[in-house]
């Protein structure tokens, strides 16, 4: 089987931090596979959803930590497709400005940055396990990042601390889920052109100095990160579960 072999289409996926960066390409590329997707985001996508095809997109707008909302977004998709077979978690915040050193976050930054990025985790897989049990089986990524696995002379810990979170529970996840059918993996992004970096949009030379330590000599693309969550949730990739993929264009492999 080839990756042009792999379809999505018939398939339902709900997908976190769906209003743009990663998390729009990903769902983008799923509808186009066929896959009915839901884009889970607290704005709006600022795009025609209708004008994807040939799946289908639909927007739920909301608070990715209210259980409640959460559990109902997930059981309308369930309820109108009979199915769910992906998550995504994509949604995350980088606050460059109140996250930064041990000794110098702001603690309210750190729970709201917890929050966003690791307990809606939590939330959206309680709720998508038992849909895909039903459904005979299924597949997560969740987006963390390579500064999970590695220190900052400029840290933000918050940021950092959460997407190691992110890592250990898509762990827990995947032996809860194993033995029915369910997949569960960490994407770990290295530096991104993405809305998360707007400050490279502002002072280029700051993606430009980031690129100088790359060994491919360029920052990824949100088009990069979605190429690597539709193989982790296709099946070609039925065998892996529980591990991390890192795409960062060789920066954690040097010396």
């Amino acid at each position: 089987m080839s990756f042009l072999d792999t379809s999505f289409s018939g398939k339902t996926a709900i997908i976190t931090g769906a209003a743009g960066g990663m998390g729009l390409n990903i769902a983008l590329d799923l509808v186009r596979a066929g896959a009915y997707v839901v884009l889970i985001d607290i704005k709006e996508p600022g795009t025609d959803l209708a004008t994807w095809g040939p799946g289908q997109a639909v927007m739920a707008k909301g608070d990715i930590t209210d259980d409640v909302f959460i559990n109902q977004v997930m059981n309308d998709a369930f309820i109108r497709t009979g199915r769910l077979d992906y998550l995504v978690n994509a949604a995350g915040v980088l606050w460059f400005d109140r996250d930064r050193s041990t000794e110098e976050v702001n603690l309210d930054a750190w729970d709201q940055i917890m929050n966003i990025n690791l307990k809606s985790m939590v939330i959206t897989c309680r709720h998508a396990l038992p849909l895909m049990r039903k459904t005979g089986g299924g597949a997560m990524v969740h987006v963390a990042s390579v500064q999970a696995l590695r220190g900052d002379d400029k840290p933000q810990v918050a940021y950092q601390a959460s997407k190691a979170g992110i890592i250990s529970l898509s762990k827990t996840v995947a032996m809860e889920g194993a033995a029915d059918g369910i997949r569960s993996n960490s994407l770990l992004p290295g530096p991104t052109v993405s809305p998360m970096q707007d400050r490279w949009v502002k002072d280029p030379s700051v993606q430009k100095n980031t690129e100088k330590v790359i060994p491919l000599g360029r920052a990824g693309t949100t088009q990069d990160m979605a190429n690597a969550t539709l193989f982790l949730l296709s099946d070609l990739a039925s065998y892996i579960t529980g591990t991390e993929l890192i795409v960062d264009g060789g920066l954690l492999a040097r010396p």
